[in-house]
């Protein structure tokens, strides 16, 4: 059964996967007036600007604009390595494999991005990722090849390890950003998505493709604002409460999202592994919901700022410098004193401690 800690993070991830599921429908009717790269250029900038639009809308609710913190200077490495990996590097690696690789095979090799972020989360950044996440993450993986299989030519060469390094590097982008995710999350969509659209609109012109009209490039900027921005945002706030791995393999849902949602637009009918493929993945998503981690654990003194609750299992710290206490969502500053304590819990904020092979 699902823990009331990770209920409203679980939802958050879904509806980020329902929406950038929806982007599949929405980009392919686009793509009739768009090319590929000018498209995915707008996508990435409309959500930077509805981001940074809605953030400053923001600013004349004074009591919602305490509620988040504001990115701060050590938060720059990691959101700047996460704009180089998955919104510069990661796009160059694709359009390498892309040209060097069949299409079939291509679809596929796309999927591994819920196993990086899994991998680079469990083996780089410590986090807990026992047997029972690696089997959901396996099982939703084999959901997206059956769903994505077309048959068609095969090969492996040196293109497919360009795409497999794509997917590796928006894993990284996940768990780099995943590090800063206490933080507005209108701030770090913002300056992602304009950083990446840019770099996306510098590529579309190296590789000369057409510019779209006006019209088009406004329709793909309000889709990349709703199916991107918004569906990033929603992805950063589960990271709070769920870490890098479950987020992203919960994510995986989001192709099934697609394959529906083109069928209902569309009039697309599914393959029929399409239908073997749900049940495995239903399976997949079963095992994560139901996990329930617990044991006793330890928590080092810890210094951040994000926005929290009191009281709650840990945010028992003092305001020294404020004259009242906090009953509502805010963020500040704080200090929490080393704690040992055992309740279930995620790798969230609060849990990013190491774990022995016993406490899996």
């Amino acid at each position: 059964m699902l823990k009331s800690s990770r209920t409203i993070p679980t939802l958050q991830v879904i509806a980020a996967a329902v929406l950038f599921g929806a982007s599949a429908p929405l980009s392919k009717i686009l793509l009739g007036s768009i090319d590929p790269l000018p498209l995915a250029a707008f996508l990435y900038i409309g959500s930077g600007l509805g981001s940074w639009l809605l953030f400053t809308l923001r600013k004349g609710f004074k009591q919602v604009q305490a509620e988040e913190a504001r990115l701060s200077r050590p938060d720059f490495p990691w959101l700047l390595g996460a704009i180089l990996a998955g919104g510069v590097a990661a796009p160059i690696l694709l359009l390498l494999g892309l040209d060097r690789t069949p299409a079939s095979t291509a679809s596929l090799l796309l999927n591994f991005e819920t196993v990086a972020t899994a991998l680079i989360a469990a083996f780089i950044f410590k986090e807990a990722v026992g047997r029972r996440i690696l089997w959901a993450v396996i099982l939703i993986t084999l959901a997206s090849i059956l769903l994505t299989w077309n048959g068609g030519t095969w090969g492996f060469s040196f293109g497919a390890l360009a795409i497999i390094g794509a997917c590796f590097l928006w894993g990284l982008d996940n768990n780099l950003t995943r590090h800063i995710s206490g933080k507005d999350p209108l701030m770090i969509v913002g300056t992602k998505g304009i950083g990446a659209g840019l770099f996306s609109i510098m590529l579309a012109f190296i590789f000369g493709a057409p510019m779209p009209s006006i019209g088009s490039v406004a329709t793909a900027m309000i889709v990349g604002a709703v199916c991107y921005g918004v569906s990033i945002q929603l992805f950063i706030l589960a990271l709070r409460g769920l870490g890098s791995a479950r987020t992203g393999t919960l994510f995986g849902i989001a192709p099934f999202v697609g394959a529906a949602l083109s069928l209902i637009f569309l009039g697309e009918i599914p393959q029929p592994l399409f239908w073997a493929a749900v049940p495995v993945m239903i399976l997949g998503a079963w095992l994560m919901l139901s996990e329930d981690h617990a044991h006793q654990h330890d928590h080092e003194p810890l210094e951040h700022a994000h926005a929290h609750l009191h009281p709650d299992d840990h945010n028992h710290h003092k305001h020294p410098d404020l004259q009242k206490e906090f009953s509502g969502r805010h963020t500040h500053f704080h200090r929490h004193e080393p704690v040992k304590h055992v309740h279930p819990h995620a790798p969230d904020l609060h849990h990013r401690h190491e774990h022995s092979a016993d406490s899996e």
